[in-house]
């Protein structure tokens, strides 16, 4: 068998469902951002200039990457490569002037980033190429350490940011794709009790996670403070009826509602929009998950497999993660509503994953002539 690239067959249902999303994002962006934008930066089409710059950034990232003949996200050195200054980036992070009393974003030429966003697809590439490469051997102790070593040392460093959500997310994902990828239950089972044991210190050591915690549980003991967000989200989404109370015509989003156009961005869309929005918002993502599923049903390479179910299990997990909290399902995360929320390297991370699928869904396998 030989591998054939016909560049421009890529699933065009799966560009199309993405494209819909950042323009829907764009919308809701500067829907529940211009008064804030106005006040905090005199500029009412600040956080809508900042999402229209990252959407087109990331779609020429993404159609660039989608159009590459050569496998490079399969090739072992680049991958490795790709790891590795990821990994340098998060510890860039820690020597950055702090924002918030966080370290999360890197910041160069004027241009800040979040190298945590760029781990969530890294990571997939790495552990997609490892395990099809140690396929034969993945559930060795001596080949399986390396691959958890390189998980640990990326959640820790995401874990000291500090940055809870997303390094249990990245945690979660990994073990997703070593299941995947042929791990057996056993070796993820005492991955995981160690992985708790280090989540639990980190959660106990933060007065603000518990409070998380404690507004998740019992909401109606502190409805002004541990629970004031998520009590605010369900009354945004329960305000919006079936048609909602129109686009831009929000009352949450003004200040009841805090991070409404990042983490609580759909909460605004149920409000604005109603039933038809939020319905609208899971279709599409129910749709980018049937197509992405399908793009790595189609192909026969392990690692393009293991990578394509990755990258759009990885965007569909944050997204259900979102929708949860928003309508109060589980603890406040900070995990944004993908191509939706506010956030210029989710965005770009984001487009090139799907960047990256839109290259695997040209990969044809076909018997060469005799």
């Amino acid at each position: 068998m030989m591998e054939v690239f016909k560049r421009f067959s890529f699933d065009l249902w799966l560009l199309f469902i993405t494209i819909i999303l950042v323009l829907f994002g764009i919308l809701m962006v500067f829907s529940s951002s211009a008064i804030l934008a106005g006040e905090k930066y005199r500029q009412s089409f600040y956080f809508l200039s900042q999402q229209i710059m990252a959407a087109l950034a990331g779609l020429i990232l993404m159609l660039v990457v989608a159009s590459l003949k050569k496998p490079f996200f399969a090739l072992t050195k680049i991958v490795y490569l790709a790891t590795g200054l990821t990994f340098v980036l998060l510890l860039l992070c820690f020597i950055m002037p702090p924002v918030a009393n966080t370290h999360r974003w890197v910041q160069l030429f004027g241009v800040r980033f979040q190298p945590s966003e760029l781990a969530k697809v890294v990571l997939v590439l790495f552990l997609g190429n490892y395990c099809a490469r140690k396929a034969e051997n993945i559930n060795q102790l001596k080949t399986l350490l390396p691959a958890v070593g390189v998980v640990l040392a990326f959640v820790l460093a995401v874990l000291l940011e500090p940055d809870y959500s997303t390094a249990a997310y990245l945690l979660l994902i990994s073990a997703l794709m070593l299941y995947l990828g042929g791990v057996k239950i056993k070796f993820l089972l005492v991955s995981g009790f160690i992985g708790l044991i280090i989540f639990t210190f980190f959660l106990l050591s933060a007065d603000y996670r518990m409070h998380r915690v404690h507004g998740f549980l019992n909401p109606e003991a502190d409805p002004l403070g541990k629970a004031f967000q998520v009590r605010q989200s369900k009354l945004a989404v329960g305000a919006g009826g079936l048609l909602g109370v129109g686009i831009g015509s929000s009352t949450q989003k003004l200040y009841f509602l805090p991070c409404a156009h990042t983490d609580f961005i759909f909460a605004i869309i149920g409000e604005e929009i109603g039933l038809a929005g939020t319905a609208l918002a899971i279709t599409l993502f129910f749709l980018f998950l049937i197509r992405g599923l399908k793009i790595a049903e189609k192909t026969s390479m392990l690692n393009y497999k293991l990578v394509a179910y990755g990258l759009t299990l990885n965007i569909i997990i944050q997204a259900l993660i979102n929708i949860s909290v928003v309508l109060g399902l589980s603890p406040a995360t900070g995990m944004p509503l993908p191509f939706i929320s506010f956030g210029r390297s989710a965005l770009v991370c984001n487009l090139l994953a799907v960047g990256l699928l839109l290259n695997i869904s040209q990969r044809k396998e076909v018997k060469p002539l005799r």
